[in-house]
């Protein structure tokens, strides 16, 4: 008897876990889901540009390195074809320094013979890129679309392609640039691949700082940072937690993904908390609201086998096309609340 009392307890507990997470599962789930057949973007042309900045050709992207730069001009060569205006001077790309010392400098760009983490190197200084472009809208307000372009680079040989970290919103930004080319929007939409995300998040945090429209018109940051992959079939928009007055927009997706909240709760500890893990951080930190898509880390997370052939690309496609919807109607919501 003691047994069998043993292992019916045994099995309750885990019946009633399994009920708990489902329920929580339901209550964070956004959308109901269905179609999206009505948004209409080229998807050739999307997964070609992914697997481009994901080839080998760029060798990781890694900040201030030459694949990296190549990234820079393939993304405001594209923004050149689509004619898109920019805000700011000499082309697409905003240029910025930074600069690294000590251990940190020995981390990111080692000395050789100097231990890792060595504080008795030179100091030095790069140069980045964010890539810039923009659609005026019927308001000068501004909603900012972003997606950082670098990666990794090159590791002991290995090239570390970050197809979904972050080529996958790199993309999405020149797809939902298209998308709303020709478009008369009620907010102006900048749209904006920012550098360094990897490196400490220098690109985004350069870019607010010195807004070429003016930091106090932004009223969103829209941001994605790996979006092209999830066994579960779910997509998460973090940043509810802090501004809960952008939940409606979600919950009138059509998506045949999953969209979930979550994943920007302190107290959660059942989920990791993303308010600072990608470039919405500095937006968030100049009390700019925001929201940020993004999928779970997955096996390859960070891994030279990050790589377009490990993309989902139906998911993908799916994902930008949720995304676009969501940008529509944040620009809609906006200016009427």
């Amino acid at each position: 008897m003691k047994v069998k009392s043993f292992f019916f307890a045994a099995f309750l507990t885990v019946f009633l876990i399994g009920c708990n997470s489902n329920e929580q599962k339901k209550a964070n789930q956004l959308n109901s889901v269905s179609s999206s057949k009505k948004i209409k973007i080229d998807e050739a042309k999307l997964l070609n540009n992914l697997k481009t900045l994901a080839s080998d050709a760029f060798e990781g992207r890694g900040f201030s390195k030459p694949g990296n730069y190549k990234a820079q001009q393939f993304i405001a060569n594209e923004f050149k074809k689509l004619e898109l205006a920019t805000p700011i001077e000499n082309g697409y790309i905003q240029e910025f320094t930074t600069t690294y010392k000590g251990a940190r400098r020995q981390r990111m760009f080692p000395v050789k013979g100097k231990e890792r983490n060595d504080i008795n190197v030179p100091d030095t200084t790069v140069v980045g890129g964010n890539v810039i472009s923009m659609i005026k809208g019927k308001s000068d307000k501004v909603i900012v679309i972003t997606g950082h372009h670098d990666h990794l680079g090159i590791r002991n040989g290995k090239i570390y392609n970050g197809a979904d970290d972050d080529a996958s919103g790199t993309a999405a930004v020149i797809a939902i640039a298209e998308y709303f080319k020709g478009k008369n929007p009620n907010h102006t939409l900048v749209f904006a691949t920012v550098d360094a995300e990897e490196a400490g998040m220098n690109g985004s945090a350069y870019l607010v700082k010195n807004f070429p429209l003016g930091k106090e018109n932004i009223v969103l940051n829209i941001n994605m940072d790996m979006i092209s992959r999830n066994d579960k079939n779910e997509l998460y928009a973090c940043g509810l937690f802090h501004y809960p007055k952008l939940k409606a927009p979600l919950t009138k997706v059509k998506s045949s993904i999953t969209l979930m909240s979550g994943h920007d709760d302190p107290n959660d500890k059942k989920l990791d908390n993303w308010t600072n893990s990608s470039d919405h951080r500095s937006f968030h930190k100049e009390k700019i609201p925001f929201i940020y898509f993004g999928v779970e880390d997955h096996k390859d997370y960070h891994k030279d086998t990050d790589t377009f052939e490990n993309v989902d690309q139906e998911f993908y496609v799916e994902a930008v096309k949720l995304i676009i919807q969501t940008v529509e109607n944040y620009d809609t919501y906006l200016k009427t609340n």
